[in-house]
């Protein structure tokens, strides 16, 4: 007897076996069971959450011999030939390979006779949103007013496609993702069912890789069993994946915060030679720091308590802007690892610039090789090139200037205008990370010649922290020691970041308009019967 592959097997046959769809099979089994049919269902999602599933189970309630009903027997002459594919009423058209207007035409012609056995022809047209215009056309007569015993059931991964007259045509209903927790506890049961030893610890691998899709998921399972000959164990699901382990994550961690650049290089060498993905790595690690950065701001956005409890330490060592630096070299190292001379190379440079950006503490800056080098400034005396000079004697050198001290008298005070302008300020200052975000988003609310008010949306309160940074600027430009207060409040005009953006988006408006309105554009479109994608255009 020849295999048969998990995700088929183990494929729900009722809406009581449907795992992770509970918003969609409520409304269904209501409709069942209050005799509230639609004439027309669109189920949309991405792979392998159970769209061809659920229309499967759909087919069968109206169908099944003992009535229209949310649980269907699966024990009749219906229920089974459709759960094996031979009943003739029930038809499943990929759009993908029938997409054309003759297609649509013969699947109505036959959707005009009554059904042969059942009690309603079912259509399931998949990846709907492939069918050309004029396919769409020719349906939605039929779809609007089809005859009593047609049903039509639609699923797409990309409902965006699909014109509105469609989409009005039909109830849609959104199937979601599957949460990792869900995958989890299906695999736990599958593998129960199929008498198979395993880690708990593998299969959370393993949810992971698939990425919301359960039949992803099983087929990984499938991959797994057979890799681990009959057993799933952690250890060989992490090989099969290629997965990075925590431990490797948290010994880069722990590098940078020591600011130890070898042990991180180490790491990245270890990985190397086990042929782990670099991308996976960098993307692991984004996360990781995504989880720290939360561990900073929103501490409770962290259900799992032994998690915060381990992430707590990192949030405190590391610095929030440079945390988010990190963060930003992380996801931006992933796009540039195609252009690297290899990944190894790329993942390097990657923590090279993590190492490189680290911020210096107090008057240390981090030099060559991990060590830091003092700020102090050698006084001792310098042979010069001609005759010897003799210097005083070295003094030492005065603490950095705090935001409330006077300015040194070299620099001139700028004069202060009541009506200065927020916007041209804020370009012309040299502001950079957390404090340039704040500034942005702020807009001036007064400004005198020792005070300047900012208000700013609650919406973004959590940059509130980096106001000394700005106040700090804000007195080297003017000159002088400036207080400054930031309020958080509706705001009433216009912020830079909003002119930036509606600047941005006009533009981006121009080049549309400018596209579309191309003759060669247009007589293009019309030949074709192509649609102009926005997305795609972009800015220089």
């Amino acid at each position: 007897m020849s295999y048969q592959v998990l995700a088929r097997k183990w494929r729900p046959k009722s809406f009581d076996t449907l795992v992770g769809q509970e918003h969609v099979v409520r409304a269904l089994v209501h409709a069942l069971e209050q005799q509230r049919l639609h004439h027309a269902y669109l189920f949309t999602g991405t792979r392998g959450v159970g769209k061809t599933t659920i229309a499967r189970i759909l087919a069968k309630a109206l169908n099944c011999e003992i009535g229209i009903t949310s649980t269907p027997c699966g024990v009749c002459a219906a229920c089974q030939e459709i759960d094996s594919g031979r009943f003739i009423d029930y038809v499943e058209m990929d759009a993908a390979s029938n997409r054309g207007v003759d297609d649509m035409a013969a699947l109505l012609e036959k959707a005009a006779y009554a059904p042969n056995s059942g009690r309603y022809k079912v259509y399931m047209i998949d990846e709907v949103h492939q069918l050309s215009g004029h396919a769409f056309n020719a349906m939605l007569k039929t779809l609007e007013e089809p005859p009593e015993h047609v049903k039509f059931i639609l699923a797409t991964t990309d409902p965006q496609k699909i014109p509105v007259t469609v989409l009005s045509r039909c109830l849609q209903f959104n199937l979601k993702q599957m949460p990792p927790g869900y995958i989890v506890e299906h695999l736990t049961r599958v593998l129960a069912a199929e008498g198979v030893a395993c880690e708990i610890s593998a299969l959370r691998h393993l949810a992971k890789a698939a990425a919301g899709s359960m039949r992803d998921a099983l087929s990984l399972l499938d991959q797994a069993i057979a890799h681990g000959a009959g057993r799933i164990e952690e250890e060989g699901v992490r090989a099969m994946l290629g997965t990075v382990g925590d431990d490797h994550l948290y010994a880069l961690l722990d590098g940078l915060v020591a600011g130890d650049i070898h042990a991180m290089l180490a790491v990245a060498d270890t990985m190397e030679a086990r042929s782990l993905s670099f991308d996976s790595a960098l993307q692991e690690f984004a996360t990781l720091l995504h989880r720290i950065a939360l561990v900073q701001f929103a501490p409770n956005a962290i259900l799992d308590d032994a998690e915060r409890e381990k992430l707590a330490p990192y949030a405190e060592r590391l610095d929030a802007e440079y945390l988010q630096l990190c963060y930003q070299i992380a996801i931006h190292g992933r796009d540039e690892l195609a252009l690297a001379p290899d990944e190894a190379a790329g993942f390097s440079m990657s923590l090279l610039r993590m190492h490189a950006f680290r911020p210096a503490a107090g008057n240390e800056k981090v030099g060559a090789g991990g060590t830091a080098k003092s700020d102090r400034v050698n006084t001792a005396p310098v042979p010069p090139r001609t005759a010897p000079v003799t210097r005083p004697a070295a003094v030492p050198v005065q603490a950095p200037v705090v935001p409330s001290a006077a300015p040194p008298a070299k620099v001139a005070a700028a004069p202060i205008r009541v009506d200065d302008d927020w916007h041209t300020l804020v370009a012309q200052l040299p502001l950079t990370g957390m404090a340039r975000q704040l500034a942005q988003h702020c807009e001036l609310a007064s400004l005198t010649e020792t005070r300047i008010a900012l208000r700013m949306s609650p919406t973004h309160k959590h940059l509130m922290s980096h106001q000394d940074k700005l106040q700090v600027d804000l007195s080297r430009h003017y000159g002088r020691p400036l207080t400054l207060e930031i309020v958080t409040a509706e705001i009433a005009g216009e912020t830079p970041k909003e002119r930036a953006d509606n600047v941005k988006r006009e533009r981006q408006d121009r080049a549309i308009a400018a596209i579309e309105s191309d003759p060669f554009v247009r007589e293009a479109c019309d030949m074709f019967d192509a649609s102009i994608d926005e997305s795609t255009i972009k800015l220089l």
